[in-house]
């Protein structure tokens, strides 16, 4: 898709939500040469603004999202995603910038592979790329990969996602680096002697379809082992995807006591439980694994009380014959970026989720824990790079992964219709994703 820039854009009569300003209001906003160069809410656009409108009434205008952890595939796997396909995937979701994982072929382990990621980003990404660089060489989760080096070529984190750092010796050394590096460790939370050969969530359901489970306390072991190395270091640890009731009460517990710990939680284990599953359905198999109702409730608070900080898709796109075979055999993962939005929306018009919190998970919360090391993120303030996501909170959809930009069409959603829909990114002052309705008029300043 080609970039449309924008010089001069109004945006007008959204409703302007901005968590980092504390911004909540109808108002107007202008960007010219791909910056914010002004916003007022409550008060008419300058009379003098010539060049493109969009028109914005009873639509979200906010800070683009940022995703903290999805999955891009490239180097390695690109018959899943590519860079090109994830970044056009995530501006169809309102996101203008991704953090990818590091679990690639060959992993990114070092400046070299951090650097083709960049380099393929800045020529192929429609969106913002910022890496993520392993914890362990190779990903083998044996010996510590050499962090100040991936630190100076530009990641934003250490993770070796898709798998658990098994060792405590090997976390405790690389939260010592992140204390001295500034940078955040996202550790995939799961003891592989308690989930072994797991499938789903363990349970009655588990029993029922004859699938081996996952148990909560997979979770729960690992998430407590990690806190207490994050209290002894005082490293900084960011848990993904927390996924149970006794996760967040550990969570909460190490925030009361200093401990410098974050969290996410995805879309889907805030929407969907176990019940997914049901028919062996391979999109809904996802690692940790979907789980309960009472579960869901417990996340929901933990994002209230700020227990749990962000939302992150944990975009893992798979290709259809990955997911077809056996569900024992199938891969973990959802394709997420393009239904995190109307997924999400199901709590807000719940009434579960006040609307401008989960623009505030999505946008302000994030670019926080990433930092302003890599850019102003997360926020509409006057002068900083046009980062935005319009989206309309009643527009009705149907989930149609045949239309995914994303090579990944593995949703358990499909065939779902959802309430809030994204109608337009800008990405650094640029049109990189516009809904087929909408239309930009020209307005052309009148001279005397």
């Amino acid at each position: 898709m080609a970039k449309k820039v924008a010089r001069r854009l109004l945006i007008q009569g959204g409703r302007v939500i901005d968590p980092g300003q504390g911004i909540d209001g109808v108002g107007n906003l202008i960007i010219a040469d791909g910056r914010v160069s002004w916003l007022a809410v409550g008060e008419d656009a300058p009379p003098e603004f010539d060049g493109d409108v969009l028109d914005a009434t009873g639509w979200i205008v906010c800070p683009g999202f940022i995703d903290l952890h999805c999955h891009l595939r490239e180097p390695g796997f690109e018959a899943k995603e590519t860079i090109a396909t994830g970044t056009l995937a995530a501006a169809r979701g309102g996101f203008t910038t991704v953090c990818c994982m590091p679990n690639t072929d060959p992993p990114l382990d070092s400046e070299t592979t951090v650097e083709f990621v960049k380099r393929v980003a800045a020529t192929d990404g429609v969106v913002r790329v910022l890496p993520i660089g392993c914890i362990s060489d190779g990903r083998r989760g044996l010996e510590i990969a050499n962090l100040e080096e991936m630190a100076d070529a530009g990641v934003i984190a250490f993770s070796d996602d898709g798998d658990p750092v098994m060792s405590a010796s090997l976390m405790r050394e690389a939260l010592d680096w992140s204390r001295t590096l500034g940078l955040p460790i996202i550790e995939h939370c799961e003891d592989r002697s308690l989930s072994g050969s797991g499938h789903m969530n363990e349970g009655k359901l588990a029993v029922k379809l004859r699938l081996n489970g996952i148990p909560a306390e997979a979770e729960e072991h690992s998430i407590e082992r990690n806190l207490a190395l994050a209290r002894l270091t005082e490293g900084r640890l960011h848990i993904a995807h927390v996924s149970t009731r006794g996760s967040v009460e550990l969570i909460r517990r190490a925030k009361d006591k200093g401990v410098r710990v974050t969290a996410e939680v995805t879309p889907h284990h805030l929407t969907l439980t176990e019940e997914e599953v049901t028919g062996r359905n391979t999109n809904a198999k996802v690692n940790p694994p979907l789980r309960t109702k009472k579960d869901i409730k417990a996340l929901i608070q933990g994002l209230k009380e700020n227990v749990i900080d962000i939302i992150a898709t944990d975009h893992a796109p798979h290709t259809e014959e990955d997911k077809s075979g056996d569900f024992a055999l199938a891969p973990f993962g959802i394709s997420g970026l393009e239904t995190a939005l109307g997924s999400l929306m199901r709590l807000v018009h719940a009434g579960d989720l006040p609307l401008p919190l989960l623009v505030a998970k999505l946008t302000s919360a994030p670019a926080k824990i990433i930092g302003e090391k890599f850019g102003q993120l997360g926020t509409l303030a006057e002068g900083v790079p046009a980062d935005i996501a319009v989206f309309d909170p009643e527009r009705e959809w149907v989930v149609n992964p045949a239309t995914f930009a994303s090579k990944g069409k593995n949703t358990p959603l499909a065939g779902l219709t959802l309430k809030g829909r994204v109608m337009a990114t800008i990405y650094g002052g640029k049109m990189v994703y516009k809904d087929d309705s909408v239309s930009l008029v020209k307005r052309v300043k009148q001279h005397d």
